[in-house]
């Protein structure tokens, strides 16, 4: 990426606490969350939103700085971060992520227009530019005072969600704007139909190539795929509301969404939940079948279609886990294959930005709220403790409870 200054490689340190108001439960809160209520019931004129993206490189030089941020903490030497780092220099060390945040925030801007919500969206990434506090800096230097957050991540989880929370609470703190700007967030989206709809539209269409390509309904497997993340992180996922559930909020939640998808598309369909892109040691339980592995193990399947129910757009890890990693392990048995769409700019799902953004002005109740599956709406607020990183601790963090 060319700019006229160097780009700054590193995101905001670690905040060291967070500003909590007399009396407010919630830290850097509007007054419609302060209280900790778990949905929001009090209407809200934001004055702006905050399109919060994970962030990639844009260039060769820039894949082991961003590597570095997104490991922050973890002590990873360089020499293994080049193991992953091999995945974004394939593609000349540019991920797409960046540009498909730039088409959401034009198609943002445009739905918010067509309905009548005159609010700048300011964009920032946690991990690359343009970064968080750059972002809500340059909010606060408009006159912005109010946020409403959306993050591009749908689940519950330490990486999905609470680590959003956490860089929120980095970047006021880096910004020096934790009594100045008041910041809350959108509800996890994973049951808004129109977050759903995407998944629909896709693999209807994948369901119809594979007929056409001569493949029966019995002989096709649908595997949805997410995020692998450790078994610790999952179990924790979603607070008290899924305590002993296995695999937590995180696996309930895909396999709610998973079970809408095909009550609207297949029935019948054979289908199963897998994860990918695992990172961690061997020693280290991660949420399983990976997706080569459930491939591997299919029998009396001709065809396999991928639908990457976790990903908000196409990041590296569909480019290259799905696209590339899992198209040649289903190619090597000899199997049809195909990966449908991630929800990107899809007209339903941009609506649906624009939906929970128009419920928080509203201060709509919950039972007027669009949702799809037999978990939700989830809550405004999340829950004190909700999403915890047992190795990592509780670090500062703002749109929840505490800690």
């Amino acid at each position: 990426m060319s700019t006229d200054t160097p780009q700054r490689q590193t995101k905001p340190p670690a905040a060291t606490g967070v500003y909590l108001e007399d009396g407010a439960a919630v830290p850097s809160a509007t007054e419609a969350t302060r209280d900790g209520a778990e949905h929001a019931t009090q209407p809200m004129a934001y004055d702006a939103i905050l399109l919060s993206g994970f962030g990639g490189p844009e260039g060769q030089d820039d894949v082991l700085p961003f590597l570095r941020n997104v490991t922050r903490g973890r002590g990873i030497p360089d020499e293994r971060l080049e193991e992953v780092a091999h995945h974004y220099r394939h593609f000349d060390g540019v991920s797409p992520i960046n540009d498909q945040n730039r088409e959401l925030l034009a198609a943002l801007r445009r739905a918010l227009g067509e309905a009548g919500l005159d609010l700048p969206v300011y964009w920032g990434n946690r991990n690359w530019a343009p970064y968080l506090d750059e972002a809500m800096a340059q909010a606060a230097q408009d006159g912005v005072r109010t946020m409403i957050a959306i993050p591009t991540s749908a689940y519950s989880s330490y990486s999905s969600c609470r680590q959003y929370r956490e860089d929120w609470a980095d970047a006021l703190e880096a910004a020096d704007l934790q009594k100045t700007l008041q910041v809350d967030k959108v509800r996890q989206y994973f049951s808004h139909p129109g977050f759903i709809r995407p998944f629909v539209d896709g693999l209807r269409d994948g369901l119809d190539a594979a007929r056409q390509a001569g493949h029966r309904d019995a002989q096709i497997e649908v595997l949805f795929s997410t995020h692998s993340i450790p078994t610790a992180d999952a179990a924790r996922s979603g607070g008290k509301t899924f305590d002993g559930v296995e695999g937590g909020g995180y696996v309930a939640e895909h396999l709610a969404v998973a079970r809408e998808v095909i009550a609207k598309t297949a029935p019948g369909i054979s289908w199963q939940l897998v994860f990918q892109s695992r990172s961690g040691p061997a020693s280290q339980p991660w949420l399983e079948p990976d997706i080569n592995d459930a491939i591997e193990a299919l029998e009396e399947r001709t065809a396999v279609i991928v639908v990457p129910l976790g990903f908000v757009s196409d990041h590296m890890e569909v480019m290259w886990d799905l696209d590339t990693e899992a198209r040649e392990t289903a190619q090597e048995r000899g199997m049809w294959f195909t990966r449908t769409a991630t929800p990107g700019t899809h007209p339903a799902f941009v609506s649906a930005l624009v939906d929970l953004v128009k419920e928080r002005i509203a201060g709509l109740p919950v039972e007027q709220r669009l949702n799809a599956t037999e978990i939700g709406p989830w809550f405004d607020v999340c829950r004190g403790g909700c999403c915890e990183n047992p190795r990592l601790g509780f670090k500062p963090a703002i749109a929840g409870l505490q800690p």
